[in-house]
C-alpha cells in the first residue's frame, strides 16, 4: 500500500484516498483496533502432524473467535440465513471456516484470513467459453482465463475496496475452484508461482491492469490491484470454470508455526523483530482549505451546491443504515425524524461500557446492495446525504436528482480514521437486527468524504466504469 500511495500523482482522488488509508493503517497499528470495521469471515487453514487431536483444535479455535469478539475485537457477523437473527458471538453453523490438511512434519501450521463481505460480493466465476462485455468471447484456453481476470477486476470497480488483490484458480468444480482461489490469497504478494505458464500469467495480468485506470476506491488512477495469484485444479471435460476471490486492500492475513508441544516456532506474514514503519511521515491527513464543510440536518439548498468531486466534512448528527434498516423502512415508519438527514451504509464495531456505547470501528459497506430501496427511501423521508462507498445506481441516481440529495463515498476499510470523527453515540435503535444491522445514532465531526454522485444527475462511478471499460476493450484488441 504504501508503493501504491507513492504512485499516485499528488493532489489526485486517488492520492486522497490512499491518504485517509495510509492514515487508518498507523491507526490500527497504534490502537491495535481493527483496521475495517467488517472483520469479515474468519477463514483457517490448518495443517496439522498425523495423529494430532482435529476436534480438540477446532474448539480451541471457536473458543478464541467467541472471546475475540467479546472483546471488540471481531464485529458479530454470523447471521443465521433463515431467520436473520445474528449469534453475537461469529459461531454458528459454517462459521468460523477450518480447514485441516495433515502433512508429515512435527509441527502445526495455523493460517487465518479475514474477508469482508464487501470484496466478497465481488468474487466471479466463469464457465468457459463466455461472452463478455468489452472483451469478446474467453475460450478454455490461458487467453481465456486472462479475460476472465480481467473482467472480474473491472466489474468490481470500487466495490471491493480498491485497489485489492485476486486469488484465482482454474479448473476444478464450482466448490474447489472457488476454495482453491482463496487459498491462493495466502501467498505473499512478492512469491513467483512455481508454475512457469501461471507465473506468466500473473504477470501478465499486473502489467496490464493498472492500465484500465479504475484507481483507489474506483476513483481512478494509477493502481487498481495489487496482486494475482492463480492456480489450477484438474476438471471434468464438461467444465471449465475460472474462480476469481476478490480481496480488498486490507487484505488481513496472519500465520503461525507451533511445534509439538504448542510453542511458537515462527510467525507467518510478520517478522515482529523488525519495527513498523508508519505509514505516513505527518500526523494524520493534511487539509487543503477548499473542503466544503456541512452541519447536518442539511438543506436542499446546500446540497443542491455540491458537485461532483468535492470535499466534504460532515459534523453533527448522522444515522447509520445497512440492509436490515433500509428493507425496515420500506414497511415501517423511521424511528427518526430522518428530514435533512445523513444517512450513512455503515455497520460499526461497538462496545458497551456501563450503559454507554463507543464505536471503535467504522468504515463504510458497499452502498450498491442498497438500490433496490435507496431512491425510495430518499423520496419517502427527505435524506439529504447518502455516505457509503462504491457508489450507486441508475434509480439513486435519478431520485438525488429529483429530490435534492447527494451521495458521498467515503473510503473503505477506513474504520480507525472515520471512528476518530465519531464524538459519541447518542442512541441506538432497531438493536435487535444485530449491533452491525442496527440504526445508530451518532454525532460526528469533520467526517471526511468525496461527493461521487450528484444531485444534477452526475456520478463519478459512472464516468469511471465507461471509461474503463473503453481501456478493457484496448486490451482485448491488443491480445
Amino acid at each position: 500500500m504504501k508503493t501504491s500511495l507513492d504512485v499516485e500523482p499528488e493532489g489526485t482522488r486517488a492520492s486522497q484516498a490512499l491518504k485517509i488509508i495510509a492514515n487508518n493503517i498507523d491507526l490500527a497499528v497504534d490502537h491495535e483496533g481493527a483496521i475495517c470495521q467488517d472483520t469479515g469471515m474468519p477463514t483457517f487453514e490448518v495443517k496439522t502432524p498425523v495423529g494430532a487431536n482435529q476436534i480438540w483444535m477446532r474448539q480451541q479455535i471457536r473458543e478464541a473467535v467467541a472471546e475475540a469478539t467479546r472483546q471488540g475485537k471481531l464485529r458479530p457477523n454470523s447471521v443465521d440465513s433463515i431467520t436473520g437473527e445474528n449469534s453475537g458471538n461469529n459461531l454458528g453453523p459454517g462459521t468460523p471456516i477450518v480447514h485441516f490438511d495433515q502433512w508429515e512434519r512435527n509441527e502445526i501450521e495455523v493460517k487465518l484470513i479475514l474477508k469482508g463481505g464487501g470484496c466478497e460480493n465481488t468474487n466471479a466465476q466463469y464457465s468457459v467459453p463466455v461472452e463478455l462485455p468489452h472483451l469478446g468471447r474467453a475460450d478454455r484456453t490461458l487467453e481465456g482465463v486472462r479475460k476472465c481476470i480481467l473482467h472480474a477486476v473491472w466489474n468490481a470497480q470500487g466495490k471491493g475496496c480498491s485497489p485489492g488483490a485476486v486469488g484465482v484458480c482454474i479448473g476444478g468444480d464450482r466448490t474447489s475452484g472457488y476454495t482453491h482461489a482463496k487459498e491462493q490469497l495466502f501467498r505473499t504478494l512478492d512469491d513467483v508461482n512455481p508454475d512457469a505458464r501461471l507465473a506468466a500469467l500473473e504477470a501478465s495480468i499486473m502489467a496490464e491492469v493498472n492500465n484500465l485506470e479504475i484507481g483507489a476506491m474506483g476513483f481512478g488512477g494509477k493502481v487498481t490491484l495489487i496482486g494475482c495469484k492463480i492456480g489450477a485444479l484438474n476438471r471434468l471435460p464438461a467444465s471449465f470454470f475460472v474462480s476469481v476471490a476478490y480481496d480488498c486492500w486490507a487484505f488481513r492475513r496472519l500465520g503461525v508455526v507451533l511445534d509439538g508441544q504448542g510453542a511458537i516456532v515462527r510467525w507467518l506474514y510478520r517478522d515482529p523483530a523488525n519495527p513498523i514503519v508508519p505509514m505516513l511521515a505527518q500526523a494524520g491527513v493534511a487539509r487543503t482549505g477548499r473542503e466544503v464543510r456541512l452541519n447536518a440536518p442539511l438543506t436542499e439548498e446546500q446540497v443542491r451546491g455540491l458537485k461532483v468531486g468535492d470535499v466534504v466534512l460532515v459534523s453533527g448528527r448522522m444515522f447509520t443504515g445497512r440492509d436490515a434498516v433500509h428493507s425496515h423502512l420500506m414497511k415501517h415508519e423511521p424511528p427518526v425524524d430522518l428530514r435533512g438527514s445523513v444517512l450513512y451504509h455503515c455497520g460499526p464495531v461497538v462496545v458497551k461500557t456501563g450503559d454507554k456505547w463507543q464505536v471503535t470501528a467504522a468504515g463504510p459497506t458497499t452502498s450498491i446492495r442498497e438500490e433496490p430501496y435507496q431512491g425510495e427511501i430518499i423520496r419517502r423521508y427527505g435524506v439529504r446525504a447518502v455516505i457509503g462507498k462504491g457508489g450507486m445506481g441508475a434509480k439513486t441516481l435519478a431520485a438525488l436528482k429529483e429530490h435534492g440529495a447527494v451521495y458521498l463515498n467515503a473510503i473503505g476499510g477506513a474504520a480507525q480514521f472515520y471512528a476518530r470523527t465519531i464524538t459519541g453515540v447518542d442512541d441506538v435503535s432497531l438493536l435487535e437486527f444485530g449491533t452491525p444491522e442496527a440504526m445508530w445514532h451518532l454525532q460526528v465531526r469533520d467526517f471526511p468524504a468525496i461527493v461521487t454522485m450528484d444531485a444534477h444527475g452526475n456520478s463519478l462511478h459512472k464516468d469511471v466504469e465507461q471509461a474503463s471499460g473503453e481501456e478493457l476493450a484496448q486490451l482485448a484488441v491488443s491480445s
